[in-house]
């Protein structure tokens, strides 16, 4: 098997995911290399990258390279959990039809509201004086 590239997308950030044949073990690199539960400090966020291999049963399958960047560590998380499930799907596309009720393969549209000149915020204005 040849190793598959995918990418994930979470607000701001985005996480590359080269997956090959192997032992299950996770490996992050976003200044330098760690291990997932050096990276992922919290049960959460480790849950949540290790939720599509446990989903399809693959948790010792597949040896996974992450290459991550943006964003804070829960919106890397949920990209990487997106590379994931979709790099799973290529594999076999039956794990589509796991993956999918679950909401594992959509792509998360939410971002942050741009600020806007003459207000203090995206939405907030600044303090209205009548007099």
């Amino acid at each position: 098997m040849e190793i598959i590239h995918k990418i994930g997308r979470r607000k701001t950030a985005v996480a590359r995911v080269y997956l090959s044949e192997g032992k299950g073990n996770i490996v992050v690199k976003n200044k330098n290399y760690k291990e997932l539960k050096d990276y992922f400090t919290t049960a959460t966020l480790q849950y949540k990258v290790n939720q599509p291999l446990m989903l399809t049963d693959n948790e010792a399958s597949y040896d996974i390279k992450v290459s991550v960047f943006g964003g804070g560590i829960t919106g890397q998380a949920e990209a990487i959990r997106l590379a994931i499930s979709r790099a799973l799907c290529e594999i076999n596309p039956e794990h589509r039809s796991i993956l999918k009720p679950e909401g594992l393969l959509t792509r998360d549209p939410r971002m942050v509201e741009r600020k806007k000149f003459g207000q203090k915020k995206a939405r907030k204005k600044f303090q209205f004086s009548k007099r």
